[in-house]
């Protein structure tokens, strides 16, 4: 049995460290521990509240998969046909290979076609690019944004290597979005709306805020460089964008809990299956063969710190989590599925201990040291009841 009383300590001794944090634990029957503490906002007092709304970022990334993992059930999608035969404008993908002498970026044809496994998997070779020096480079040469707004700029979206060669962190999951779209017939944030997020009850999971959600919206923060945080403006909540699957989402801790407790009961949630056991089984499978995660070294220190979860521990990709191959030191067990959001929101998911766990804070770069260690004392707190 947790200590409720612990875990507040851990999670109010932070506050100051982060402007605020929500926290929260399930087991497969119902949340076992929720928390609030801190502001929304450094610069006012509007407390944290288990209502307050985060953009979750990268969080995105297991509700769009989930969703594509629905259409592949309905054979609406294919794991390992070519993408291209859902998005023709990914027929002809082209690998980064460097720069000549003169500076003009070295292209060649990929050596086989890109599938939706590896697109779930993050070894399709697509990055980001503040993960990657040459793809910033070539971004700014070619004048392409930073994540594509159209077709066509997704077709000159290049791959850092042949698809399946590898794991890197990217756009993948953007590109899972579009072949859901296509599936469907429906807008992203639509077709998961009606299918995963509406019978789940994630009625704050949007990417469209109200102006009652809007209300609730936590504020966005920078660590300074003498270690304070300032708040700042940012643009999540405001409506469809081509890349939704990726970072698009704004929702609560209480929703996306709700995410977590249908996976450990295998695709069940309060008697609607959402999920075949078998798709949950493949969520929660190594589909990188011999590959494995590795650490995101980044280019931009405004975005993201380098970071590598459990540092010494094999970490693998399924088709929607980061998967740890070894019991970590916060007592997480072997074979859990988790991943996080840019702004530092961070999620696991223990199918052997039978819990899930949520942290959310509101907070540039990804990685921050001091959210990082908040995120681990809180899971050992958690853990120093559950296994007691």
């Amino acid at each position: 049995m947790i200590d409720p009383r612990s875990i507040d300590r851990v999670l109010q001794s932070a506050i100051g460290t982060v402007p605020g944090v929500v926290a929260l634990v399930t087991d497969r029957a119902g949340t076992i521990y929720e928390g609030a503490f801190g502001r929304r906002d450094v610069s006012g007092d509007t407390p944290m509240t288990l209502e307050t709304v985060f953009w979750l970022a990268s969080m995105t990334k297991a509700l769009a998969s989930a969703g594509a993992l629905q259409l592949v059930e309905q054979n609406k999608l294919s794991l390992d046909a070519p993408i291209a035969e859902v998005i023709p404008d990914l027929a002809a993908p082209q690998v980064l290979e460097g720069f000549s002498d003169a500076g003009a970026p070295l292209l060649r044809p990929a050596v086989g076609p890109i599938t939706l496994r590896q697109l779930l998997s993050h070894n399709a070779g697509y990055g980001y690019t503040g993960l990657n020096r040459d793809l910033g480079r070539y971004f700014e040469l070619t004048g392409l944004p930073r994540a594509p707004t159209n077709y066509d700029e997704l077709r000159r979206t290049p791959l850092q290597f042949d698809p399946g060669a590898r794991w890197s962190y990217g756009i993948n999951t953007d590109v899972v979005g579009k072949a859901t779209e296509i599936a469907s017939g429906q807008r992203l944030d639509q077709y998961l709306g009606e299918h995963l997020l509406g019978p789940l009850g994630m009625r704050d999971t949007v990417v469209t805020l109200s102006p009652e959600q809007r209300g609730r919206m936590t504020r966005l923060h920078t660590r300074q460089p003498d270690g304070s945080l300032a708040p700042i403006d940012h643009a999540a909540g405001n409506g469809p964008s081509f890349c939704m699957g990726g970072g698009a989402f704004c929702g609560t801790g209480p929703d996306y809990l709700r995410f977590c407790r249908m996976i450990l009961n295998d695709g069940m949630f309060d008697g609607t299956r959402l999920l075949a056991p078998a798709t949950v089984a493949g969520m929660s499978r190594n589909q990188l063969g011999a590959a494995s995660v590795t650490k995101m070294r980044s280019v931009d220190p405004a975005f993201a710190n380098e970071v590598e979860f459990f540092p010494g521990i094999e970490k693998k990709w399924s088709t929607a989590f980061m998967i740890n191959t070894a019991r970590a030191p916060t007592g997480r067990s072997a074979g859990s599925l988790a991943w996080a959001g840019v702004a530092n929101t961070y999620y696991w998911i223990d199918p052997a201990a039978g819990i899930a766990g949520v942290m959310l804070t509101q907070l540039l770069p990804f990685g921050d040291a001091g959210v990082l260690d908040l995120f681990e004392a809180f899971e050992s707190a958690v853990y120093a009841g559950v296994r007691r």
